[in-house]
């Protein structure tokens, strides 16, 4: 692959992956294969996904600004908690030594593709709002949780953010859609800070991945109001499906 084509596949790729990702899929299992097919090692991938995937923040806050009137001070307080757990999660990353990373994902791969899935079912169980008890410890066990993992790794982390979101915050798709994508935001910026101090990151891959994102990640909230996410939600969970398969009979370096 040509530098310029390379750059044209990230670039179309990221576009795919910031809308998928704001409209409510999972943005790393369009995004990080398309960095592995540029050839991009594996960890190095990892990094540089994680890096471009901040440029879907502005893009999604842009287009959300109906949903997510008013909800300042609800931004402010979980998205502390967001940032904290994606740290944590990247500097898990940085000290996994990187053969450990690639027999963790496959299952990565594929426990975001099963949820990607499971997100109607998960969407459909009764809202827990109304259990003040409840609600108060799974909202920010959860986020740190899955903010860690968003750090670490992340592909699958926004639906499953959506779910629980919609379980305790907002029972409106759009509008816990919008809210997931401002926290993820607020975990991918501590984790990208990280990685650009501690580690380096490939700039070759992340630009044009960013501009892709930046650009798919306006699109993201508009569909998310008009269009059923059915047919999408099977291509990227099945495609995510092969990537697994692929990766645990070729394992990652």
């Amino acid at each position: 692959m040509s530098p310029v084509t390379r750059e044209l596949f990230l670039l179309a790729a990221g576009a795919l992956a910031g809308l998928v990702g704001t409209a409510g899929g999972i943005t790393s299992l369009v995004s990080y294969p398309a960095l592995l097919l540029a050839g991009v090692a594996p960890l190095q991938a990892n990094v540089a996904n994680l890096v471009a995937l901040v440029a879907c923040w502005p893009g999604a806050a842009a287009a959300s600004q109906p949903e997510l009137r008013g909800r300042g001070p609800w931004l402010l307080r979980w998205g502390i908690v967001a940032a904290f757990g994606g740290a944590a999660g990247s500097v898990l990353l940085l000290v996994t030594p990187p053969g450990v990373f690639g027999r963790v994902v496959p299952f990565l791969v594929a426990a975001g593709s099963l949820a990607l899935l499971c997100q109607p079912w998960l969407a459909a169980r009764p809202s827990w709002r109304a259990d003040a008890g409840r609600g108060r410890l799974l909202l920010p066990c959860g986020l740190a949780a899955l903010s860690c993992y968003n750090g670490y790794f992340g592909a699958g982390s926004g639906v499953l953010l959506l779910a629980l979101l919609l379980l305790t915050t907002d029972p409106r798709l759009a509008s816990a859609n919008a809210l997931k994508n401002m926290v993820v935001g607020a975990a991918t910026i501590t984790s990208a800070m990280l990685f650009v101090l501690l580690t380096r990151a490939d700039w070759g891959a992340v630009a044009p991945l960013a501009l892709g994102l930046f650009a798919g990640s306006l699109a993201g909230p508009w569909v998310a109001r008009r269009l059923p996410p059915r047919v999408l939600r099977w291509l990227v969970a099945l495609s995510g499906l092969a990537l697994a398969i692929r990766l645990w009979f070729s394992p990652a370096g």
